[in-house]
């Protein structure tokens, strides 16, 4: 690898991937700790003309008490909002897939999250330090125009591998928690997912909405990312890396039930809006 890629490789993202590396860590651990409050009891669950369920609901907000904690709900939403929480523990009925309506919704309403901006904001903050994108400059313009390619990141991302791909190949882009058992099967359940996804009718399936939505971000950010290099094995380079970045955000996704707990923070199950019409 030319000397030039690796240090890009690096300044772009050592942070993330260290930050990674601790949260699947700590993750672990406090799922060990906290396996035996796993597993959830059965919840009533609704079944359609078509014999399937809908996952858990998110309860709204506006049933959080307490300023801070709707503020706190209001942050935190965007790590329910693609995870199905099974209403059931063990086998049983299969979940309702979504319609393609229904995957749009879903990339609107994530593209709308405070998250992601927060993350956006803290991702330009880290480009900035490293000077990547050098054409944008310093201060408060070159901050703003990484906000915005950072803001246009995580919206391709969010409409190839919520909307588009999953529409087109009829696979559920949802993150299926498995929320009970050990730490090393939850944890191995959470990473096997960037490689095998269900499909709308709950078949096992490969997640080729992933690898296609790498593939698909890492050459259009070639279009407004004015510091990328271009070439096959730069673009390899930004797709391995979001794919490992998907990889922790379904093991944070997984283990979130015991970090709300823990962090005293509101487990807010999805509202009717997102459920299966």
């Amino acid at each position: 690898m030319p000397s030039a890629l690796r240090h890009h490789l690096v300044s772009l993202w050592k942070a993330r991937i260290l930050v990674l590396t601790w949260l699947i860590m700590a993750l672990t651990k406090l799922a060990v700790a906290q396996e035996a409050k796993a597993a959830l009891p059965d919840a009533p669950v609704a079944r359609d003309n078509n014999g399937c369920v809908q996952p858990v609901p998110m309860l709204s907000v506006s049933d959080v008490n307490g300023r801070f904690k709707k503020v706190e709900a209001f942050l935190t939403h965007k790590v329910e909002l693609k995870t199905v929480h099974r209403p059931y523990s063990g086998k049983g009925p299969r979940i309702c897939g979504l319609t393609a309506g229904q995957k749009f919704d879903m990339f609107v309403q994530n593209g709308s999250e405070p998250l992601t901006f927060l993350t956006a904001g803290f991702n330009a903050a880290l480009a900035q330090a490293n000077n990547d994108d050098s054409a944008f400059g310093q201060g408060a313009g070159g901050y703003g125009k990484r906000v915005g390619t950072a803001v246009a990141d995580d919206a391709s991302g969010s409409f190839f591998g919520t909307f588009l791909y999953p529409s087109l190949l009829r696979e559920d882009p949802r993150y299926y928690r498995r929320a009970t058992g050990s730490a090393t099967r939850r944890l191995r359940h959470a990473l096997v997912h960037v490689v095998v996804a269900r499909s709308d009718s709950g078949n096992r399936m490969f997640n080729y909405s992933e690898w296609l939505t790498a593939g698909s971000c890492a050459t259009l950010q070639n279009l407004y990312h004015p510091g990328n290099r271009r070439g096959f094995g730069s673009a390899a380079t930004r797709v391995t890396a979001g794919i490992a970045t998907d990889a922790g955000t379904d093991v944070l996704r997984e283990f979130w039930p015991e970090i709300a707990r823990t962090l005293k923070i509101p487990f807010l199950r999805r509202s009717s809006r997102s459920r299966s019409k």
